[in-house]
């Protein structure tokens, strides 16, 4: 783990691997260690993986300040600059792909490639309707909270094929281990996210990614996105939202092809 600073706040990011640079961006209530721990594996064998830690997740601290996707960008930037790093490719992953969008319009000399998973530019009413839900859930119930995560987050066929046991253990094991409060407080960013003037200004060869069985942000908006951003290429996988978590060999994979293509 290394660690560095953005006003003032630790920022803490890992770095693994030898080759150009990858950095992976993560999600909401997630962060670098579970979000892409599987997909590293794969690609710090040719990627120098660079995987920061944003506020309300992992090991970056949290001082109360005011989060946005702005907010975020900045720490996800500062930990490349401590990396001490060129020019680097950037994936970013549900609220994560709004932080990539960001850097890539603010950051375009720097930015050579952009991999946006399961992404949105804006909430829609239903969006907004789970996200507040979620909120809700999070101050009442956790375990609730965990259960519709992965109602939600991940396809049909994956949850079923944890079997009972293997459900409830999950459940248990997200309830202990989650960062509710910093959970929170992230949701609170997806709820007021608009990062449509950046959409606007990405120059970076750019390849979207949708999840076809994705019931959290569905695929409608990883479209919708592509569309947005000039010459961006746009696929689906057959997995619910938590790409990363559920399928990383396909992840891992289709991050190879496009980085090989560009």
């Amino acid at each position: 783990m290394y660690f560095t600073k953005s006003d003032g706040v630790r920022i803490g990011y890992r770095k693994e691997g030898t080759g150009p640079t990858l950095v992976l961006v993560h999600g909401t209530g997630g962060d670098g260690a579970g979000n892409w721990g599987d997909v590293t594996k794969d690609l710090s064998q040719d990627y120098t993986v660079i995987r920061p830690d944003y506020t309300g997740s992992g090991d970056t601290e949290d001082d109360g300040s005011t989060l946005s996707v702005e907010y975020f960008a900045e720490q996800v930037m500062a930990a490349v600059k401590d990396a001490d790093v060129g020019n680097f490719a950037i994936v970013g992953f549900s609220l994560g792909a709004a932080v990539a969008v960001r850097i890539a319009a603010d950051h375009a000399d720097r930015v050579s490639g952009l991999i946006l998973i399961a992404g949105f530019t804006r909430p829609d009413p239903r969006l907004r309707l789970q996200f507040e839900l979620w909120r809700d859930l999070i101050s009442s119930d956790h375990a609730a909270m965990a259960r519709l995560v992965f109602l939600t987050g991940f396809s049909p066929d994956a949850v079923s094929s944890w079997g009972f046991c293997g459900v409830e253990q999950a459940v248990r094991d997200t309830v202990k281990a989650q960062n509710w409060a910093g959970m929170a407080r992230q949701i609170d960013v997806d709820i007021g996210l608009d990062v449509s003037d950046a959409v606007a200004k990405v120059r970076s060869p750019t390849l979207v990614i949708g999840g076809r069985h994705d019931h959290m942000v569905p695929p409608s908006h990883s479209k919708a996105l592509a569309a947005s951003i000039n010459n961006a290429s746009y696929i689906e996988l057959p997995t619910g939202h938590l790409a990363p978590m559920e399928r990383p060999d396909c992840v891992a994979r289709e991050i190879r092809n496009f980085l090989n293509e560009t």
